[in-house]
């Protein structure tokens, strides 16, 4: 081996010892090699570019600007957008009828449902459609998002190798003419017998034994959201939940809530209005008041009953009503110590009128407050459940003299209008894909819709990208542009084909899936073809072997390998929200890559001639 080789391995090797030791996170390994790389090449060493070229050094970040980076960016941005409307929580709400709260259903569901969306839409965008969903799923189940993400990106991987539409697949398929000499490229459908047995196997294995194999690790403090049923519950809103019908005669109807004074003069919490089967933010200033409107109030009842004089006809709500309407939340907000508003009250500091947050209830010393929330003189410790749009969330989250502890999703309902148009946009981006146009193209216009329509604000875009996966591809990039330009990854092939040769079509199937497997796992599923597909496809003519089912062989396996999150972006997509370690990937993943790699092995001769 050259000194650029060893140079590569050990770059390689040393951060993914770090990270499998927990001695260092993902990104940042990914952005110490990127960084490693390109300072040997600036200093001389051919690991970029040629040798003395230090202007290559930049290649070290061209991962930023790469098809899949910009990709990504544009589905998290587009997901998001659903997860706003509540379409993710639909599917989580669907999926738990089914699943209940069995671990084991919902482990193969969710791998099934990703599987099943993975087969008509691009792997990665079905791992970013499902993330919200499963952990909607885990804030009403217990469940740990360990327990459902990991079967979530091997689903769509399963899924995947079904399809024609993985970027693998269409990569390899495109290689197949440029061989020599040219070969039939593949179908639509080739993919589909050979991969959805492996999918099938690989699913029934998840769901046998998934339970048994994934990790428990606790979420990180930002992902442990309550719901709302968890909050009510724990500041006892439901003993102290009315519902008020507005009467024909009563003197509220034409008057926002603001304008009733309902708060100000009673002390009471409303927390939205039901307006036929429509819901209604109390925050509303532009909704007046209509005869058989339905309020939701908070307060003790002597209040409440007041309300009677005013038109209204007062009853305790039913068990398990809906807090939220859409585009709300709660927020849980505690006093620090040196607060300046220690000793204050939410009156004083006009804290709705500022910040568009009702105070619902105050937690003190053991105890939840539900009524005169807002005249409490406030102390430190002192923690308050708050209700409000989920635009002027960034008020509170800057507020100096308060800490929000947690926030919940908005509740269950579906904006179903917003939803359809999101979709729209996403399936007209993907449309525009199969058309021709670059993915990356066609994706980063679906998102600027998303903004133009007014769907999302520019804020809300920047927060819903995922940076720490962004760094992480981006920065793995850079290691796969290292091992083409050494070399290193032509000489592992060859090596690779040479061992195999002398055990037949087989045997080269075999190789096939050791080499694509092995690469895919430091390059990527995405990545790895290009520079495996050309070796395979060779090795097959060269051998007589059917070269369609060696590059249908070459593309599976670059879906099916599961050992470390670098192999495909949306295992880097799991790791943040479910806490996951470099080494939860290979305990998980090690043995659903031998049982689909058996699995193929039967495949292969049975739908192909070889």
């Amino acid at each position: 081996m050259t000194f650029a080789q060893l140079y590569v391995v050990a770059v390689l090797v040393i951060p993914l010892t770090l990270v499998f030791m927990n001695r260092l996170r993902e990104d940042v390994a990914a952005l110490l090699m990127a960084i490693a790389l390109g300072l040997a090449q600036f200093l001389g060493l051919g690991v970029l570019g040629p040798p003395n070229t230090p202007d290559a050094a930049s290649n070290a970040l061209t991962g930023f600007g790469t098809p899949e980076v910009i990709t990504l960016m544009a589905l998290f941005i587009v997901t998001t957008c659903l997860d706003k409307y509540g379409a993710t929580r639909w599917i989580a709400s669907k999926l738990l009828a089914i699943g209940g709260k069995s671990e084991r259903r919902l482990i193969a569901l969710f791998a099934l449902t990703a599987a099943l969306l993975s087969l008509f839409m691009n792997t990665l965008a079905a791992g970013a459609l499902l993330l919200p969903s499963a952990l909607d799923a885990c804030r009403r189940t217990g469940i740990k998002p360990s327990k459902l993400l990991i079967p979530i990106a091997y689903g769509t991987m399963l899924g995947g190798a079904a399809t024609y539409l993985t970027t693998a697949n269409i990569v390899v398929s495109g290689l197949l003419p440029l061989a020599n000499p040219p070969q039939q490229s593949l179908g639509v459908l080739d993919f589909t017998p050979t991969g959805g047995l492996v999918g099938i196997a690989g699913l029934i294995f998840l769901a046998l034994f998934g339970k048994f194999l994934l990790p428990d690790r606790e979420p990180p403090s930002f992902e442990q959201f309550p719901s709302g049923d968890q909050l009510s519950k724990t500041y006892n809103l439901q003993e102290r939940l009315w519902e008020a019908t507005v009467r024909a005669d009563s003197s509220l109807i034409d008057k926002s809530i603001n304008e009733t004074q309902i708060g100000e003069t009673l002390g009471l919490a409303v927390l939205g209005i039901r307006h036929k089967r429509r819901a209604i933010p109390a925050y509303d200033v532009h909704y007046h008041l209509q005869a058989g409107d339905v309020l939701l109030i908070v307060g003790r009842e002597e209040r409440v009953i007041q309300l009677e004089s005013s038109g209204l006809n007062i009853q305790p709500a039913p068990e398990n009503t809906a807090y939220e309407t859409q585009g709300t939340l709660f927020a849980e907000v505690i006093v620090p110590p040196r607060s300046n508003i220690e000793g204050k009250t939410l009156q004083e500091l006009t804290f709705r009128t500022q910040y568009g947050f009702t105070a619902i209830a105050l937690w003190r010393d053991q105890r939840s407050y539900r009524t005169d929330v807002g005249t409490f003189a406030l102390h430190t410790g002192d923690t308050l459940l708050l209700m409000g749009p989920k635009d002027k969330l960034p008020l509170i989250k800057n507020h100096p003299d308060i800490v929000v502890m947690e926030t919940t999703s908005n509740g269950s309902g579906i904006n179903g209008r917003k939803v359809a148009l999101t979709l729209a946009i996403g399936i007209s981006a993907l449309i525009a894909m199969f058309a021709g146009i670059p993915a990356e193209l066609a994706m980063i216009s679906g998102a600027l819709l998303v903004l133009l329509t007014g769907l999302m604000k520019p804020e809300e875009a920047y927060s819903a990208i995922k940076w720490r996966a962004i760094f992480l591809i981006a920065g793995a990039i850079s290691v796969s542009v290292g091992m083409v330009q050494t070399g290193l990854a032509q000489m592992i092939g060859d090596a690779v084909v040479s061992f195999v040769t002398p055990f037949g079509p087989l045997g080269l199937v075999a190789g096939t899936y050791v080499l694509s497997a092995t690469l895919t796992q430091i390059m990527g599923g995405q990545i790895s073809p290009l520079v495996v597909a050309p070796i395979t496809i060779s090795a097959a003519i060269r051998l007589g072997v059917n070269p369609q089912a060696i590059a249908v062989t070459t593309a599976i396996s670059g879906s099916i390998s599961f050992i470390t999150p670098l192999s495909h972006p949306v295992n880097i997509l799991m790791i943040a929200p479910a806490n996951y370690r470099f080494s939860d990937f290979v305990k998980s993943g090690w043995l659903l890559t031998i049982i689909c790699f058996i699995m193929l092995m039967i495949a292969v001769p049975l739908f192909w001639t070889l």
